[in-house]
């Protein structure tokens, strides 16, 4: 008898929530088989089988969350006693938010047992490592796995990743989880207002709460907002925050975004938006400023080489952020178009461990929702975050009269560790200079 641990499926995850059952007791169950979904601190993740049998139980039933290490099915493969679970505990390369990230770090090697059985010989004759399933869907498709990146544990190839040499067309966000836009096209990136969340309490006539609470409800926390509550509990409590506040003039750079989303247009590409020029910009901004590029840590200052950008994006679960790898080597182009398929799959929880880890920098904005400033908490590691306003036409003066202008606000909310006042304004001012000369943004 084999018994099925709740498997730690990401950096972060302290516990799982079963989502749906796959299988049920009965049922066969062969090597590569999908057996769960379970909801991680950052999505709903398959879980594959890694021994054959017939599944004899369930443990864990749907919605329920446990630790890791927890038993939660067992599989009768026909060795009599239950014994522990052979399967390894899947790693995940460099975690999104340890207390010594290396942004730049590779995937880790997978375990023994999950590289074991050879996989599809690759044209370029390179050594893949996949699972049991997708090496099945391979030999019978004939497909070559050298180019596929691999997105399970370990930078495993899983059946998701297959989707692209298959062509399934992949589901389109729902209406209620796709990013908002603002009228100058910039992506959502706040966490969305709780549905339903009344809290309609009886109040005596002195004003007290009373003992009335039928208008309330207990809605279950999912495993995201529990971690979001702890991380930034923690970032609030422990990391000394300061803010520096400026704005631009930004009507060069609205103008900038017109003439590119025209020409783009005519072309049939997508468009960009004001958010995907300030990710290039920030970026850039951080490559002149490496010293904001940065993280604390008791031991030593870490310097990061690579500009990773974090992208807050409103989910219904909560607060995601997606990570933009090397955005200071990227087009304005293709920041926008990986931004958009990473808002995409963060809506539909289907962003994999690889593509929320090793953020140095975030952004987060709430200008779509007519903000015009407001401060937002670090997202440890990392040593700063920019809160993004609205950018909307206002009195300026130009030469000696007032004309309406594009203003754009913004806030830096800095770790005082390892950030000075003086540097955050340093990068403020290259920021500032970068959006009122938006073509060295494209450039």
């Amino acid at each position: 008898m084999i018994e099925i641990k709740m498997p730690r499926l990401s950096d972060t995850m302290e516990e799982g929530a079963i989502s749906t059952w796959r299988k049920q007791p009965g049922d066969t169950i062969e090597i590569g088989d999908t057996l769960v979904e379970i909801e991680t601190d950052k999505a709903v993740m398959e879980y594959e089988a890694y021994q054959a049998g017939t599944l004899k139980e369930i443990l864990v039933p749907e919605g329920k969350t446990v630790d890791i290490g927890a038993p939660i099915a067992l599989i009768d493969d026909g060795s009599g006693d239950a014994a522990p679970a052979k399967a390894p505990e899947p790693e995940t390369g460099s975690a999104e938010r340890s207390e010594a990230p290396a942004p730049a770090a590779a995937p880790s090697a997978p375990a023994p047992e999950q590289a074991a059985a050879p996989a599809p010989a690759p044209s370029n004759g390179t050594r893949v490592v996949a699972s049991p399933l997708v090496r099945k869907i391979a030999r019978e498709h004939h497909l070559d796995l050298s180019g596929v990146k691999g997105t399970g544990p370990g930078g495993r190839i899983i059946q998701a990743d297959l989707a692209g040499l298959l062509d399934k067309p992949a589901a389109p966000p729902t209406p209620a989880q796709a990013p908002a836009h603002d009228s100058n096209g910039t992506e959502a990136a706040a966490i969305a207002p709780a549905k339903g969340d009344s809290r309609s309490q009886s109040r005596g006539g002195d004003g007290a709460v009373g003992d009335d609470l039928r208008g309330t409800r207990s809605v279950p926390v999912s495993n995201i907002r529990k971690v979001i509550a702890r991380r930034l509990g923690e970032s609030a409590r422990e990391i000394p925050h300061f803010y520096v506040t400026a704005s631009a003039d930004a009507e060069e750079l609205m103008a900038l975004r017109a003439q590119l989303n025209e020409k783009l247009t005519a072309s049939g590409r997508s468009k960009v938006s004001v958010n995907d020029l300030l990710v290039r910009a920030v970026a850039l901004a951080l490559r002149e400023h490496p010293e904001v590029n940065v993280s604390f840590s008791e031991d030593a200052l870490l310097m990061h080489d690579r500009v990773n950008i974090g992208v807050a994006v409103a989910a219904e679960s909560g607060l995601i952020v997606p990570v933009i790898n090397d955005a200071d080597t990227k087009t304005v182009t293709q920041i926008g178009a990986e931004a958009k398929s990473l808002i995409g799959l963060a809506g539909e929880r289907k962003l994999t461990p690889a593509q929320t880890s090793g953020g140095t920098f975030t952004i987060s904005n709430l200008g779509m929702y007519g903000v015009e400033d407001f401060t937002a908490i670090i997202n440890p590691p990392e040593a700063a975050i920019l809160a993004v306003g609205g950018t909307a036409k206002e009195p300026a003066v130009v030469g000696d009269e007032i004309v309406p202008r594009y203003k754009m606000r913004y806030t830096l909310s800095s770790d005082h560790r390892v950030i000075d006042g003086a540097l955050a304004a340093r990068f403020l001012k290259t920021l500032t200079g970068l959006i009122e000369s938006p073509w060295m943004i494209v450039a």
